[in-house]
This record gives structure tokens, sequence and C-alpha cells, in this order.
């Protein structure tokens, strides 16, 4: 834009002719406008997917026992926030083609991994692999090993709660002599021991989530230990109060 001046003395803006570079410069600023409403949209959706993961992680954990489904009402109230969560995530599923996916960040899918896993192990008492876990994730959108690995970690705290809320329950903490399945300390520990075979990675994170996956398979394990040490001291059939639960986690 210039300057000039009219016969009567006044000023006028006048367009300057485009440059040879106008058009180009144009087309990143058209490109960086659509990447800021992107990150908008992604960061939006990721909150609210975020939100809904930590709900189904509390709704999975009014389960009474391992190895088995949810009763039908923490069905309904999981499936309710599985739906939300999959509509947040599938809007922004074409904002996260491959070419962009490198892009963003997307923190919503630990919490995701987490509570997929959780939901997993309850069910079946095992690991959910991967593959499992991008198939379960709406839109297509790609899981990164970060977010699975990172995911799991987070599992660890889950396990931790779970089996120190339910300690009370038969076979839930430490498994009765006269049954074949195993506890969660027996899970707790022996994914632990896996998992402290993983490559060191130069991350902050990475030592903060090993760190405390470290402190809830010790958790787990004092607890049970110490249910172990006390039911050769009592009667058969007995079980700590809840205070003694409380006690030392």
């Amino acid at each position: 834009m210039g300057i000039k001046r009219d016969h009567t003395g006044e000023t006028v803006p006048v367009r300057a002719a485009p440059g040879r570079f106008q058009s180009l410069f144009e087309g990143f600023r058209a490109e960086l406008d659509e990447h800021y409403d992107r990150r908008e949209r992604i960061v939006k959706a990721s909150r609210d997917a975020t939100a809904l993961s930590k709900k189904i992680i509390f709704a999975l954990h009014r389960s009474s026992a391992v190895n088995e489904a949810p009763s039908p009402a923490i069905q309904k109230e999981i499936d309710t926030h599985q739906s939300k969560l999959s509509d947040a995530l599938t809007s922004i599923a074409p904002d996260l083609t491959p070419l962009n996916r490198h892009r963003y960040w997307l923190p919503c899918l630990e919490e995701l991994v987490e509570a997929l896993s959780f939901s997993h192990y309850l069910r079946t008492q095992t690991l959910l692999a991967p593959s499992d876990a991008q198939l379960a994730i709406p839109g297509g959108i790609l899981m990164t090993e970060r977010d699975y690995i990172y995911g799991i970690f987070d599992l660890f705290g889950e396990m931790m709660r779970f089996a120190t809320a339910k300690s009370r329950a038969p076979g839930v903490l430490v498994a009765d002599e006269s049954e074949k399945g195993r506890s969660v300390m027996e899970d707790i520990r022996e994914l632990g021991c896996a998992f402290e075979t993983l490559p060191k990675v130069p991350e902050k994170a990475f030592t903060m989530k090993m760190e405390t996956m470290r402190v809830s398979v010790k958790k787990v394990e004092t607890l049970g230990y110490r249910m172990v040490i006390q039911r050769g001291e009592h009667a058969d059939g007995w079980v700590p109060d809840a205070d003694d639960d409380e006690r030392e986690v």
C-alpha cells in the first residue's frame, strides 16, 4: 500500500503493484492460518477425550473382580463415555492424516491407552496388545509407540489402586491356595519386571514414569506380603480390616 496526493493536495492511498513473491507469501499465510485452526481443533478434542478416558477409568474401578466383565450398569456408563469420546476423536481424524500426524501431539492417546488397557485387563487379566489398542482408537488415528508405552506405564497406577481398594476380595490381591488363577500382585510384578528391561529413554517423562511404576509395584507387593503373613496367623477365611488395608500403603 502506497501514498500519493491528488490534485487538491490530499493524500490518497494507492495499492502497490503485486511483487514477485506476494502470491508466495500469501500462500504461506493461508497455510499457517490453516495450521493454527487445525491445532486449535485438535487441542480441544484431545482435552475432551482425556476427560472422557478418565471417566471410563473411574467407572471401571467400581468393578468388583478381575477376569470378568463389568456389571450392566457400569458397562452402560462406559458405553456412554466411549460414544462421546469416539465423536470427539472422529471429528479431528481428517486433521490427523499421516502427512500431519507428526506435527501434533495428542496427550489424550496416552490416557485412552490407559483406559483401554485397564478395561482389557479387568475383563481378561491379560495385557492389551499394541495392535488391539490401535484398532480400538476411533477415527483410525495413528497411535505412536510412545503413546502405547506411556499409556501402559499409567496402567500400573490403576492396577495398584484397584488391588488396594479390592484387597479384601478373594483372589484379587493374593490368590487363594485353592484357586488356580493369578492375582493382581503376580501380574503387576511380572509386568514390572518386563518394563525394567526396556531401553532407557533420555527423557524426563520416561524416568518419572519408570519411578512411579516402581512405587506402584512396591505398594502392591508390600500389601500382598502383609496379607500372606497375617493370613497365616489367623483362622481360615480371614481378611484384613479396611484400616489395615490403608496402613503402610
